[in-house]
């Protein structure tokens, strides 16, 4: 018995013991998602920080908190609205109806949407002005990331419904690998290339100037608080307990540590590498975790683990497209990757469950990219020809630490 369904059996006797409804229960099951992908945001900060300089370690941390504040707001207030036609400026009455399911569907679902700014953070490290970043969030999460979850997860437009009759199957992302990720990590590219390469990072010569993690303890940290919070972003994506299926829970597992495995070897042994690996794994395993079999998740896995070290060493050194954290490999391209696995290890010859179809996986995957860089074209080009979006050379040699916080990461400022 999986960890999973001793919870299911757990919260059913509960419920019955207390003579609570099915309602309750499913509301303390979604409860508990939201705090697991909320920590998952935790990770993301202590990942970044991890990565970036010594002279940014104050600004990982600040923007991740502050993106996920604006973030709620913006989607408690519209974006929620756009992707399910539900608001909340009713009387009190109305909003408690049902035990309050659809406020706390919406905390679910604002932590999914929270992480796009998370995503874009870690690409845009070291030289974005944080101001500026927060206007590109509030614009996201409000407008562009809900165009496309709900056209994913809501059936707006029919688009759906239109991929059912024609190809006898919609687009399928159970937990957003394309929803999501990928979102995330093609509007972080759009960003990254307007905002332009930190500065002494390619020299006139094309040489590649090493900037390594400032503490790989706090990036291996961030790793491991993403991989725990993971489970409550795959598995309770079922979002009612009498959906939940172990099955989640074990492609998630067998996906993590097949990306493990995979980009410590490919990366030889690199512990930057080694401890993205299971995020791009769990990345890529997202849409298919509920449909595909467990041997067709661990190859999932590795075959994301290795994309992820040999994209991040070729969009660095070849294309000298400066994204710090590698969020366009790991989330952009490895979320499509997931999206597109669907299509194929979810079909019934492979051991799946079927009920998918590879073309309806490949336009749903190619739509969520051209919102994205769409959206991420849009909203950064404009911040960057009326505000700007980058700091000065001299604030950037400072670090955004001293530059915008006005202090350190500890008491010696001397430190880059």
């Amino acid at each position: 018995m999986t960890s999973i369904s001793i919870l299911s059996f757990f919260l059913q006797n509960f419920a019955l013991k207390w003579n609570l409804n099915m309602q309750n229960i499913d509301l303390l099951f979604l409860l508990l998602g939201a705090v697991l992908v909320l920590a998952m945001h935790a990770g993301f900060a202590f990942l970044e920080l991890g990565t970036v300089r010594h002279k940014n370690q104050v600004n990982a941390l600040s923007k991740i908190l502050t993106d996920f504040s604006l973030s709620a707001i913006a989607y408690f207030f519209v974006g929620y609205y756009i992707s399910y036609g539900h608001h909340f400026f009713h009387i009190g009455d109305t909003l408690a109806a049902d035990h309050g399911y659809n406020l706390m569907r919406c905390f679910f679902l604002l932590t999914f949407a929270a992480a796009i700014p998370a995503i874009i953070s870690g690409g845009i490290a070291e030289r974005a002005k944080m101001r500026s970043q927060a206007i590109a969030t509030v614009l996201l999460v409000a407008l562009v990331y809900p165009f496309f979850e709900g056209i994913a997860w809501n059936g707006n437009f029919g688009l759906q419904q239109w991929l059912q009759s024609t190809f006898g199957a919609s687009f399928h992302d159970f937990a957003g690998s394309v929803v999501v990720h990928a979102m995330g990590g093609w509007i972080a590219l759009a960003a990254v290339i307007l905002l332009g390469a930190r500065h002494g990072r390619y020299k006139k010569d094309g040489r590649v100037s090493a900037h390594p993690p400032s503490s790989i303890p706090f990036l291996a940290l961030g790793s491991w608080i993403l991989i725990v919070g993971w489970f409550g972003f795959n598995v309770m994506s079922a979002q009612r307990l009498d959906a939940i299926s172990g099955l989640v829970a074990i492609n998630s597992l067998m996906a993590m540590v097949g990306g493990t495995l995979a980009a410590n070897f490919a990366g030889k042994d690199d512990p930057g590498f080694l401890h993205n690996g299971p995020l791009a794994g769990l990345v890529a395993i997202c849409a298919g975790s509920d449909v595909v079999h467990p041997i067709g998740a661990l190859i999932i896995g590795a075959i994301a683990g290795l994309m992820f070290v040999k994209l991040f060493t070729y969009t660095q050194n070849k294309l000298k497209v400066d994204d710090v954290l590698g969020v366009w490999p790991l989330h952009g391209v490895c979320g499509a990757f997931g999206g597109l696995a669907v299509g194929v290890f979810g079909q019934k010859w492979l051991g799946g469950l079927g009920g998918v179809a590879m073309m309806s996986q490949l336009i749903g995957t190619l739509l969520a990219i051209g919102i994205a860089m769409l959206g991420g074209l849009v909203v950064y080009g404009t911040l960057k020809a009326t505000m700007g979006i980058r700091l000065s050379q001299e604030d950037e040699f400072r670090g955004a630490d001293l530059s915008i916080h006005k202090i350190s990461a500890n008491s010696d400022d001397s430190m880059f």
